[in-house]
């Protein structure tokens, strides 16, 4: 299973979400950000799996850096 990691910018702050399960968490830098996700899709992923929403499946984390070269 492919899972997206997408970081960026808001307001003082850096919020990543994964959109493929709709979870999303936020961080003072872009390295807690990441931290932070990470461990809100391990229990998102966590407790579909207690549910029996999900199969005994290994998720696969890509994360996307932003375009920082203004185009």
């Amino acid at each position: 299973m492919w899972l997206t990691i997408r970081s960026r910018e808001e307001e003082g702050f850096y919020v990543s979400e994964c959109r493929e399960i709709e979870v999303a968490s936020c961080g003072d830098t872009p390295e807690e950000a990441l931290d932070n996700i990470r461990e809100a899709v391990d229990l998102y992923l966590e407790n579909a799996r207690e549910l029996g929403m999900l199969q005994d499946v290994e998720p696969v984390l890509m994360v996307e850096e932003p375009d920082t070269t203004g185009r």
